[in-house]
């Protein structure tokens, strides 16, 4: 099932349950999961499907103007470090309160849907 929702113009956020997205970097899969959501082209995965031995919490931080305040983590595989590639809002918006506990990737990270 495929559900699209607008949050507001030009933000659409997905759920889909019939396929288990992944997301790989360094050849090594560091998370998976059926539940997800999807906005702006990005594959937010639950927390909760993170391999974390993988992740280190980074000091970087950003803002996004409807999403809020933005925390990252390093992911570190057989000896390299991909700094900033996961990305998480811990207290969301509200229009972008469904990325709760969800966090996505970028910066060479495969993602797998």
């Amino acid at each position: 099932t495929n559900h699209n929702r607008t949050l507001h113009a030009g933000s659409p956020i997905q759920q889909q349950h019939n396929t288990m997205p992944k997301a790989t970097w360094n050849g090594q899969v560091i998370a998976d999961s059926k539940e997800f959501q999807s906005v702006e082209g990005n594959v937010y995965f639950p927390v909760k499907s993170l391999d974390m031995k993988f992740f280190k919490k980074s000091d970087h931080t950003s803002v996004c103007p409807w999403k809020g305040n933005c925390t990252y983590f390093n992911i570190e595989v057989g000896g390299k470090t991909n700094a900033n590639a996961a990305f998480y809002y811990k207290d969301p918006k509200p229009a972008a309160a469904k990325i709760k506990d969800h966090v996505a990737f970028w910066k060479g990270v495969k993602v797998d849907k």
